[in-house]
């Protein structure tokens, strides 16, 4: 697996990952992450291959592989792998497909992320002349794969608007199972009162993920509900500016930035939470919004992108326009009526019991046979092994 993003990177893309390699391992398959070097960062994996990297004022927390990356190529040779599978169409992913090319390996992809909704990152070019780039780059890569792998039908649209031609299968991420964390003692851990009414919101602190939207939405609701409290969790390039737009706001007694956390401690503000909520509209999926209803907390998207997808209105959640009264008054519907805070409580972990990383993986092992039979010329090799 070739991946820009990986491990201790938290964010869908890498734990979207991690939760694939750890059911295949659990199936007896060998799987080799290849990915960038973190800084101070040192894997417990030994299958675990990192290239030179470096950081720049543009990709922040990302490092950025660097060439040459023949020196790695004697290692990757010796596994006498199977298949390619690549989560980036850049640096790391274009090593993995010239790689399989080069070892004549049939190549899956999977298309994580929207990139034509991140070009702010690339100040340096003309907004256009990066749509251009991204527009046929994404063409050309996902047009030399077997199989592609697309997260949500919104993925697979994009894809589609890109003329990739190459079959794709819509695999959403599968999240893992929630230890039942006692809720009172998560509710303390994370700072909240018994009176409290928590909404949460994990990710990225990050323009495009639409914070002021969210914080100008709380701000609507906690003006007439006085209980009301709203955490974000995770860090970013935005999080000084939201902080300082929630004081602005007057709520910033009543909002509260706590950061990045531990994977593992993730789960406690998803038992302590009452609601999640999601205003972006750039992701290819609702992985977070799974992992919150995992723990029968319902969720309000706003529609567009992959994220909304994954709530069913009016049975885990609300999808409302982008329209930030329209989310203030889900919000305060919810917490006002408690019979239908119970009702989309009780949605969203019936909803939830298909997103497992066991369904995720019999998926992707189907896509990675139908991968090796094309590219075998028809002649199916062998078969992955299938959970019970």
């Amino acid at each position: 697996m070739f991946s820009d993003s990986y491990t201790p990177i938290v964010n869908g893309v890498s734990v979207s990952i991690q939760l694939l390699i750890e059911e295949l391992r659990a199936r007896g398959h060998s799987v080799h992450p290849y990915t960038a070097a973190y800084p101070g960062y040192r894997d417990d994996d030994p299958n675990v291959v990192r290239f030179r990297s470096i950081r720049t004022p543009y990709t922040g927390d990302y490092p950025l592989a660097i060439p040459p990356f023949y020196q790695y190529v004697r290692g990757f040779r010796s596994q006498a792998f199977d298949l390619v599978h690549t989560h980036t169409p850049y640096t790391v992913g274009y090593v993995g497909m010239r790689w399989a090319e080069s070892e004549h390996l049939p190549l899956v992809s999977t298309y994580h992320t929207l990139y034509e909704k991140y070009v702010h990152y690339i100040p340096m070019f003309p907004k256009w002349y990066v749509l251009y780039k991204i527009w046929k780059h994404t063409n050309y890569y996902y047009n030399q794969c077997q199989q592609v792998i697309a997260p949500s039908e919104a993925a697979k649209k994009s894809l589609a608007r890109h003329y990739v031609t190459k079959p794709i299968t819509v695999i959403p991420t599968g999240c893992k199972v929630n230890r039942g964390l006692d809720r009172p003692e998560a509710r303390r851990a994370a700072g909240v009162r018994d009176n409290e009414k928590l909404a949460l919101y994990v990710g990225r602190i990050a323009r495009e993920k639409n914070i002021g939207f969210l914080l100008e939405a709380a701000a609507i609701a906690m003006r007439q509900n006085s209980a009301l409290r709203l955490i974000f969790v995770g860090d970013g390039p935005f999080r000084a500016r939201s902080e300082a737009y929630a004081r602005a706001l007057g709520i910033g007694d009543r909002t509260k930035f706590v950061g990045a956390v531990p994977r593992e401690s993730v789960e406690t503000f998803f038992a302590a939470a009452d609601l999640f909520v999601f205003a972006s509209q750039t992701e290819t999926q609702g992985l977070v919004i799974g992992e919150a209803m995992l723990h029968g907390v319902p969720a309000i998207a706003v529609q567009g992108g992959g994220a909304a997808a994954a709530v069913e209105d009016n049975v885990n959640g609300f999808v409302v326009p982008p329209d930030v009264g329209m989310f203030a008054d889900a919000m305060l519907r919810f917490f006002s009526n408690a019979a239908l805070a119970e009702r989309l409580s009780r949605g969203a972990r019936e909803s939830s019991k298909g997103w497992t990383a066991a369904t995720m993986c019999d998926a992707v092992l189907e896509v990675y046979e139908r991968a090796v039979h094309e590219y075998r010329g028809g002649v199916k090799t062998y078969e992955y092994s299938r959970a019970d």
